[in-house]
């Protein structure tokens, strides 16, 4: 398990309000490449439902992000970053569901 890592993971996901929109589509992915540069993340990812097909997939959503934290303190630094707030406040007009899964 050389692979194995610890520290704070918070994964969430997104959905459009107009699916279709490409516009909303691309203005929320350009906030998440954004919200991304926040120093305290370790490890970043953003991600599209990829076309899996299993009964136990969800695959609903339009985007996700996985940010990966040393710290829970660096996880509670960037919840309360004014770029967080930012991207907030510039794209949650965007989504019609957002759902958080942190894990530690």
């Amino acid at each position: 398990m050389g692979n194995l890592k610890t520290g704070f993971v918070h994964t969430v996901f997104f959905w459009l309000k107009e699916k279709e929109n490409e516009a909303h589509r691309k203005q929320l992915h350009e906030g998440l490449i954004e919200l991304a540069k926040i120093a305290e993340i370790g490890d970043a990812y953003i991600g599209q439902a990829a076309p899996t097909n299993r009964e136990v997939i969800d695959n609903t959503y339009d985007f996700s992000i996985t940010f990966v934290f040393d710290t829970a303190a660096n996880q509670d630094i960037y919840q309360d970053h004014p770029d967080h707030h930012a991207f907030i406040a510039k794209c949650s007009m965007l989504w019609d569901k957002v759902k958080v899964y942190d894990a530690c």
